[in-house]
């Protein structure tokens, strides 16, 4: 199974003058906060959106929920995108600095929590 999520790369401090360069990175990561995994409602980081930061479970808002379809993670740790189905529950496992521009697990998310929950890997 393929995973569509990216892991930024490291910030790279360069000779000239300074400057500093991120490659990898989408653009609107600078509006994610620290210790935030943020969630859109459009591919690229657009549209309507919503953050969650740990501890504790919160359920998707804002449009986001069945409806992510992008993401992006501040968080110091990982986090768990939590899918409720008619059996049980599953979880998708974000990692520090994880993002994706177009989801696959968009039409899944209903929340976010700093553990699995109990949920299965899905």
């Amino acid at each position: 199974m393929k995973r569509f999520i990216k892991h930024r790369s490291v910030l790279l401090a360069l000779p000239m003058a300074g400057a500093a360069l991120t490659l990898g990175t989408p653009a609107a990561t600078a509006a994610v906060p620290p210790g935030q995994v943020c969630f859109w409602t459009e591919p690229g980081m657009h549209g309507q959106s919503w953050c969650y930061g740990p501890p504790g479970y919160a359920d998707a808002e804002n449009g986001t929920a069945r409806h992510a379809a992008s993401f992006d993670s501040r968080v110091q740790g990982t986090v768990y995108a939590i899918s409720y189905t008619s059996t049980g529950c599953l979880y998708r496992e974000i990692r520090r600095d994880d993002y994706s521009e177009n989801w696959e697990w968009a039409g899944k998310l209903d929340g976010v929590a700093d553990t699995t929950m109990g949920c299965e890997q899905g």
